[in-house]
């Protein structure tokens, strides 16, 4: 797994979203550079589609959940759909699953200002929804709380 730097971590609000407002709806688009090694993570009402490089989809797209006065936080990693054979999606799920971590250190130190406001939201279930045509690697987890994701930089 890669480490967590805040230095590498750009973040942009969009459309009426703020450091700390609304909760709902916030959606969080989470992207990279192979080659810097940067993080992208933009933050507004809906997800910043236009930032997903559609030939490699390998971002991480999350939104704040509720149902029935439950909060949660569902996050979308697309493994495949038939366009990758099955040790491409294998080796594809294999890296989601190393770099997860990562990105969810990114999403709550890039989102601090929300937990600062709302600490309850430590406290929330991660649901990561593993997108794929073939049935081992397609699924949802659960990933812990933002609690467990929280660096010393925060």
């Amino acid at each position: 797994m890669s480490t967590f730097d805040p230095n590498k971590l750009s973040v942009t609000f969009f459309k009426g979203v703020t450091e700390t407002m609304p909760i709902f709806p916030r959606f969080y688009t989470l992207t990279h550079s192979d080659i810097t090694g940067e993080l992208f993570l933009d933050i507004g009402p809906t997800y910043q589609v236009d930032k997903i490089n559609v030939n490699m989809r390998d971002e991480v797209l999350g939104h704040w959940y509720i149902t029935n006065e439950c909060i949660s936080f569902h996050a979308y990693v697309y493994v495949s759909s038939g366009e990758f054979d099955k040790e491409v999606s294998k080796v594809r799920y294999e890296i989601f699953k190393r770099e997860l971590p990562l990105a969810l250190k990114a999403i709550r130190y890039g989102d601090r200002h929300l937990f600062d406001i709302y600490p309850e939201l430590d406290k929330k279930t991660i649901c990561i929804y593993f997108q794929s045509v073939y049935p081992e690697y397609h699924g949802v987890e659960n990933w812990g709380e933002f609690k467990d994701y929280k660096t010393f930089f925060n």
